[in-house]
């Protein structure tokens, strides 16, 4: 043995080759921690003293190769002066060139995901090869910075720039035939052949068929464009790279940047550059909020295979209801594997929902995600019936009939007596208490929300909503349904609205009281879209459905009469009067017409405003600056009662629910990071400032206790 640690293991071969193989002791996965970057550098060293090795392969003795760096590391260092950071990341730099500077020839034995970092190491190597199942990427873009481990350097240097920004600008993960294609691996074969085809490669290296020093020149020189090339390049670039990013996200702008300035000069120089450009992006706010959205989506994957130790097999899943959303729950379930009943009472709500199915798989087989004979297969798991023939065989139940507590209740009472004693029961409600649905049940310890987001396909989160009486094996067995859905589940407890809903509606009860006081609703919309969201409250509104949201915020009102009542009528009850229901009667603060795909186009409606008319009051002047505050205030203040409150066990749970649940704007990390980077103080001061437009406005006393002590929700 040549080199042995605790993260990597250097071995001597027959032929003079080194094995450099990455197997972390007591993780599932490799990533580059500081144990992990010390153990390389005294490796290298090893194989550098070793006269008798002549070549080295690296390989990876987990299921990945190397995933990248080790994340939960990041705010730490985001958090030191910039010149210790920057004095880090061009140490790390050193550890790598050591590798790529090694006089022998390397190759890259790639069996599984090589993630940022992970395949900035692959990148150092002379040749790098592949298995056919194995994925590579930059993604560090989606955590607001640059690669910094060279990654801006050696890509357009092995690959040429066009093809390096369209990488490291959308940070995707890439399989080996898209890697093959463009040059970033030199072969790719099956997994079985993968360690003797690296040690091929290295061996013709050796033996000097193959030119390895060749091979490496590239990646220590400039990059090849005049400077007539480079400008043309990077200056369409960017333009393309802004448009797609938006004005939320720099890095991958500032990535192209960095790559143009790095252009024309050689390793350890554009090294440098490279390294002040992620510094740069790591101080941002952006950053921070990204990279605490990662670190809070891990958090919650822990939490929910937590709950695997209680949970019963689905095998067989039953959904009552069909249409658009029963459709949209027996496709997921369907696609992801778990096979399903579809019942209703009427033929024509079972074809709808077939239909809507049958059409979501149609899109995935258009877009090459699925073959027509998976589609087939999936379609065959939706069984559709008009009887509980089958229930007895269903191991948990979601009802998502008609959003009414009493229809809700005898369609629940019904079921409970066509399924076994063990069955779950799951209401796909987005407001209606639980323990009140519950007290029609016989066996309300199998009974728990299951609340959907619409369109299901597409939505991220489900809220798993905990009852007075829920057992764990309830609330266990639905989280692991759920996640076997490929969904992130949420445990909340019960109230009004939970957690989503309980927050969304006070940000609407902002906008309507806007609306009274005269401001324009599209202005409203623009101002909100600016600041982030990926639609204005009154499209969400459309979207939603009015006649959705008037009935909400009725069931909000009476469960929080001291915030949510409204005195007078509101924008909501003038649409829903009108008879204006949104996208889906195609006309609600706008209207709709069916694009060239059938897609509603929202267009503006200038007979929308007498319809307004009445429930605007005395108008008065607000600035951009005070729209974002009366909007955003009663939402955030709502989270924090949330978790205040116990209705959800976290922060992170809170934020990601919001950013899952109803599209808050990820850069800004979440409600409760959002009040963090404001700064508590700041934030209460704003509050109070606006306190006279009622209750929802009005801080916690624990809020205004963690704003005096300096405490953050996220420290």
């Amino acid at each position: 043995m040549i080199y042995q640690g605790k993260a990597i293991t250097v071995a001597a071969l027959e032929d003079g080759i080194a094995e450099l193989n990455f197997d972390r002791e007591g993780e599932t996965v490799n990533k580059f921690d500081r144990l992990t970057l010390s153990e390389l550098h005294e490796a290298i060293a090893a194989i550098g003293a070793e006269a008798a090795v002549k070549g080295v392969i690296v390989t990876s003795g987990k299921e990945a190769f190397i995933v990248g760096a080790d994340i939960g590391e990041f705010l730490t260092l985001f958090g030191l002066p910039e010149d210790e950071l920057l004095a880090g990341n061009l140490a790390t730099n050193r550890i790598f060139n050591a590798f790529e500077d090694l006089p022998l020839p390397s190759v890259v034995a790639i069996n599984g995901l090589a993630l940022g970092g992970g395949l900035e190491m692959c990148l150092v190597a002379d040749f790098r090869v592949m298995a056919d199942s194995a994925r590579v990427g930059l993604p560090e873009v989606k955590l607001g910075i640059n690669p910094g481990w060279g990654g801006t350097v050696r890509l357009p240097r092995l690959i040429g720039a066009d093809n390096a920004i369209e990488w490291i600008a959308s940070g995707k993960e890439n399989d080996a035939q898209a890697a093959l294609k463009v040059g970033v691996v030199d072969a790719v074969v099956a997994p079985a052949r993968l360690r003797e085809a690296a040690l091929d490669l290295c061996r013709r290296a050796m033996a000097g068929e193959l030119d390895h020093r060749a091979r490496r020149q590239p990646k220590l020189e400039k990059l090849k464009l005049n400077q007539l090339e480079q400008m043309m390049a990077f200056e369409s670039a960017k333009g393309y790279v802004a448009g797609q990013a938006g004005p939320h996200y720099p890095a991958p702008v500032e990535a192209v940047k960095t790559i143009q300035k790095a252009a024309s000069h050689g390793r350890d120089k554009a090294l440098e550059i490279e390294a002040l450009g992620l510094v740069k992006l790591a101080k941002t706010e952006v950053a921070r909020s990204l990279v605490g959205l990662f670190l809070n989506d891990q958090a919650l994957k822990r939490q929910a295979r937590a709950y695997d130790k209680d949970a019963r097999p689905v095998k067989l899943a039953a959904v009552l209801g069909a249409g658009i959303m029963g459709g949209g729950i027996a496709y997921q379930s369907a696609v992801k594997g778990t096979p399903i009943l579809l019942k209703d009472i009427r033929e024509e709500a079972i074809q709808l929902g077939l239909d809507e199915a049958a059409k979501l798989l149609g899109n995935r087989v258009e877009k090459g995600r699925l073959t027509p004979a998976k589609m087939a297969e999936a379609l065959n798991a939706i069984r559709p019936t008009l009887s509980y023939g089958d229930f007895a065989q269903v191991d948990l139940v979601v009802e998502a009939v008609v959003e009414n507590p009493k229809v809700k209740q005898a369609v629940l009472a019904e079921v409970e007596g066509q399924v076994g004693a063990d069955t779950i029961l799951a209401t796909n409600t987005s407001t209606i208490s639980i323990d009140l649905l519950a007290t029609a049940l016989k066996r309300p310890e199998n009974f728990c929300g299951m609340h959907f987001f619409n369109p299901v396909h597409m939505m991220p989160l489900v809220e798993v909503i905990r009852g007075a009486k829920s057992s764990p094996a309830a609330i266990a067995t639905t989280v692991a349904y759920a996640r076997a859905m490929g969904k992130t589940p949420i445990v909340v407890n019960d109230c009004p609205g939970f957690l989503v809903n309980r927050v969304l509606f006070p940000y609407f009860g902002g906008f309507t009281r806007l609306v009274a006081a005269g401001v324009d609703f599209q202005r409203i919309d623009k101002v909100m879209e600016t600041f982030g969201w990926p639609m204005g409250p009154a499209y969400l509104l459309d979207v939603v459905g009015i006649d959705t949201a008037h009935h909400a915020r009725a069931v909000m009102a009476a469960g929080f009469p001291e915030r949510m009542k409204d005195d007078g009528r509101s924008a909501i009850d003038a649409l829903f009067d009108a008879g204006r229901l949104g996208q889906k009667n195609g006309k609600g603060f706008y209207v709709y017409h069916p694009d060239k795909s059938g897609k509603p186009k929202k267009m503006a409606d200038p007979g929308v405003h007498e319809v307004l008319a009445p429930v605007v009051g005395e108008r008065r002047e607000f600035s951009d600056e005070e729209i974002v505050a009366v909007m955003m205030l009663p939402l955030c203040l709502e989270a924090v009662r949330c978790l205040e409150d116990g209705i959800v066990a976290s922060a992170a749970e809170a934020d990601m629910g919001l950013i899952y649940g109803i599209g808050f704007p990820a850069f800004r990390g979440g409600a409760l990071r959002y009040i963090d980077s404001l700064g508590l103080a700041e934030f209460v001061a704003l509050a109070d400032r606006h306190a006279g437009l009622g209750r929802l406005y009005q801080p916690t006393e624990k809020l205004r206790e963690m704003a005096k002590a300096g405490r953050k929700f996220f420290a």
